[in-house]
Formats: C-alpha cells, sequence, structure tokens
C-alpha cells in the first residue's frame, strides 16, 4: 500500500524492519525451545540472545543477491553478528517455519489495530445515533420516497453491522493464532515436537496441529475474506453519506475545515471525497480476497505460488481497512447533519409516505385489501402527479372519508407514530454498546 493509505504503526508492521523483528524473535523462541529439551547449550542460547539484533533491510538485500532466497539471507545476517554460537541459528528449521509463523504474529498484532479502529468508529457512530435519535428523514427504497425513519435509526443499523464485523474479524484471527516449527513437509523429522509447543506457547501460539510445511492458507483466505466484507460495510455506509451529500439532497456534508479546498478548479465545491475515498479502497480491499481465496490450493505439501501474492495481499488488506477506519471515524465524528433538510425533503413528496398507514387504517375499517389499496393508490398518484397535498386530496375523497371519522384519519397523518418505536432500537444499541443481552420486541 502506498504510503498516502498507510497509517505509521499499521505500517510499522508490515515494514521489512518489523518483519525481520518479527523474524528474529521466532528464530529465538525455537533456540529457547532447543536449549530447554537440552539439544543446544543454554550458555550458547543465553549468548546469542544478549547479541543478536535484526539485521537491517539493506544487509538481507545485500546478502540476498548471492543467495537469492529472503529467509537463508536474513539467517546469514544474524550469525555473522554471532561468532561460533552463529551456527545454531536456524537449527532444524525450515524457512517456513519461520515466515509462517512470523506472518501470524504480523497479522495477529495488525489485527488487533483494525479491532481498536472498529471500536473507535462503532464508538462514534453510537454517539451520533443517540445525538440524532428523533431526527425524523425520509426512508428510501429504490432510491425513492418510502415511509419517515430517523436519522439516529440509520446510524445505529450501522453500529450493529460494525460489531458483527468485529465479531466475524476477531474470530477469524484466533483462527491464526497458530504457529509451525514442523520442517521440511511437516513430519518433525529434524526438529522435535516439543520445540514446538514450547516456542510456540513462548510466542502466545498454538501449534498448528498439522502443517504441510507451510500453514494450509484456509485460515489466511478466512481472515482476508473478514477484512473485506468490513471494508465492503464501511462502502456502504459511505454510499449513503455521498448519497445524502448530493446537491439535491443536501442532507448530510462531510466535515469541511478552513483552509480546506474542495476542487483546484471551482471555489464553491464541498466535496464527499473521503467517502469516496473509501468506497474506491474497499475495492483494493476486496481484490485482496480473491487472492488469498486463489492461495488456498498449494501442490502437495507446499509451492511457493502463494507468496509473491500474499506478500501484497496481506499487507495491503490490513494497511487499507487501518486507513479506511480512521477515515470512516473522521467522517462521523465532524459529519454535518442538515435535519431541517431532512424535513424539507420529507415534505417533497406532498405526504405520500402516509400511504401504508391509511390503507392500514381502511383494512382495519372493513375493507377489503385490494380495494383499499386502489383508492388509497388514486388519491397518492393523484398527489404525485399534480403535486397536490396527500391529506388535503384523502379528507376530500368522500370513499375514505365515509370509512374514517376525523380523529382516524388525524391517527393515519401523525409522523411521531411513524417512528414510535425507535426507543427500543436503541436500547437495543446501548445493550450492544454494554455487551449485554439483546433486547428483542
Amino acid at each position: 500500500m502506498i504510503a498516502r493509505y498507510s497509517r505509521p504503526a499499521m505500517a510499522r508492521i508490515w515494514s521489512d524492519e518489523g518483519k525481520l523483528e518479527t523474524w528474529l524473535e521466532v528464530e529465538l523462541a525455537a533456540l529457547d525451545a532447543w536449549a530447554e529439551v537440552g539439544a543446544i547449550p543454554a550458555d550458547a542460547v543465553a549468548e546469542i540472545r544478549a547479541n543478536a539484533t535484526p539485521p537491517t533491510a539493506e544487509r538481507v538485500a545485500e546478502i540476498e543477491r548471492v543467495t537469492d532466497h529472503d529467509t537463508a539471507a536474513f539467517v546469514d545476517a544474524v550469525a555473522e553478528q554471532l561468532g561460533p554460537v552463529g551456527r545454531y541459528v536456524h537449527y532444524g528449521l525450515t524457512s517456513s517455519d519461520v515466515v509462517d509463523t512470523a506472518l501470524s504474529l504480523q497479522m495477529l498484532a495488525a489485527g488487533k489495530l483494525i479491532l481498536e479502529g472498529i471500536d473507535r468508529a462503532l464508538e462514534l457512530v453510537a454517539a451520533r445515533a443517540e445525538e440524532h435519535r428523533h431526527t425524523i428523514t425520509i426512508g428510501r427504497s429504490h432510491g425513492i420516497h418510502a415511509e419517515p425513519t430517523t436519522f439516529g435509526w440509520k446510524l445505529a443499523g450501522w453500529a450493529f453491522e460494525l460489531d458483527r464485523n468485529r465479531t466475524r474479524i476477531a474470530a477469524a484471527l484466533e483462527q491464526n493464532r497458530v504457529g509451525q516449527l514442523s520442517g521440511t513437509v511437516g513430519t518433525y523429522a529434524a526438529v522435535d515436537p516439543e520445540v514446538e509447543r514450547i516456542a510456540c506457547e513462548r510466542l502466545g501460539l498454538e501449534p498448528d496441529p498439522l502443517s504441510t510445511q507451510v500453514i494450509a492458507r484456509d485460515r489466511h483466505a478466512e481472515l482476508i475474506g473478514t477484512l473485506a466484507l468490513a471494508a465492503t460495510s464501511l462502502e456502504r455506509f459511505c454510499v449513503e453519506i455521498r448519497h445524502l451529500a448530493r446537491t439535491e439532497v443536501g442532507e448530510v456534508e462531510e466535515p469541511f475545515g478552513r483552509g480546506m479546498k474542495g476542487s483546484s478548479a471551482m471555489p464553491h465545491k464541498r466535496n464527499p471525497k473521503v467517502a469516496e475515498r473509501i468506497c474506491g479502497l474497499a475495492r483494493v480491499v476486496r481484490g485482496t480476497a480473491l487472492v488469498a481465496l486463489e492461495n488456498v490450493p498449494l501442490w502437495h505439501e507446499r509451492d511457493i505460488s502463494n507468496s509473491a501474492a500474499e506478500r501484497v495481499a496481506i499487507p495491503d488488506a490490513f494497511l487499507a481497512l487501518d486507513y479506511m477506519l480512521d477515515r470512516f471515524a473522521w467522517i462521523v465524528e465532524g459529519l454535518v447533519v442538515h435535519g431541517n433538510r431532512m424535513r424539507r425533503n420529507l415534505d417533497t413528496s406532498h405526504g405520500l409516505h402516509f400511504s401504508h398507514r391509511l390503507l392500514l387504517a381502511l383494512v382495519d375499517a372493513g375493507l377489503g385489501r385490494d380495494e383499499a389499496y386502489r383508492l388509497v393508490q388514486d388519491s397518492a398518484m393523484t398527489a404525485w402527479e399534480e403535486e397536490k397535498d396527500f391529506r388535503t386530496l384523502v379528507e376530500e375523497n368522500g370513499a375514505i372519508t365515509s370509512k374514517l371519522d376525523p380523529d382516524a384519519l388525524a391517527g393515519v397523518f401523525d409522523l411521531e407514530a411513524t417512528v414510535k418505536h425507535v426507543d427500543l432500537v436503541f436500547e437495543r444499541l446501548h445493550a450492544l454498546v454494554r455487551k449485554e443481552e439483546p433486547v428483542h420486541a
């Protein structure tokens, strides 16, 4: 991922320096385990621990120009610091033992940042939802006015979806809390299984029950898939923001600070450009999910057709989503909400959002459903086509007023009644934020 869309903490995890530090962490854990089972002198391991430092990416690259193998170059770069005890570095291991175990550690560290980003976004969405719990707006289906909702209700839905994404990602991270030190083709021919157990325990991992020299990539595919789904949720939210920010709608605006420019040519522009950026990056993250799926079917016990692809795809998925979550939180926190415009937009459809309530009132009064539907539809189409007030047309329609008295009609056209259950939804939201049991209707 380019620097423009990379945040420092996440970028550090996936940098060459971060990778080499993690590789060394795995090598040292393995050496501790070898010493514990008595295969390598404990004083040699202590000397290595005291003197081994992560080699620079430049030094590894210099050696790799000769070896044409990055893990071998890394091992040589570590060993050359250590004198005679350097011969024990990488003892009994194959490259994938180090690379795959380290990748698990990197994904877990990166996943922690993602979960923190989701938590922050969820907290902000829940707060803005509460702020606009009773801000009535028109709900739309197919992009057309449907029935009233509240802006807080809309945001509450985002909060629940963020929480579902968090649950999925956390579970997928646990599936990747595994390491392997099983040697070539995973048969422990040159490494004691107890070494794997001890080393993984020191690293905070579980030994993979069966690795075939590599950790099976279905684990990685599941995790990257959950990241892609979270990115797609952010895209859904941002598509909504973009629509509501259109000039013709004008119900929300992205934050716009002093000195910002929305266009290089048109000084009046205040575009939803960050929401658009998030939508674009969601496509990138979904692309990494396809790469991760295609990395699952390797030849026999292993090949490296996955290697080049995941060196790009896995970091990019984490880097992009981390950035997207940060920018989404920025949008939500500073989102300008035009409640008055929401109400004006609701009124532009001449009260047609009450048509369903009128239909039900007529059914309750004894009309057949189709007869009631046609009766309401006739007035509704007149209101729409002639831009007349729907309620006025209804009150002038004897076929309707003969069935409904004035009090009944007043109940039909009660705007607050259309969102009377909003508090129930917010009880559920508060339970979510507090991690309590959900409230059911």
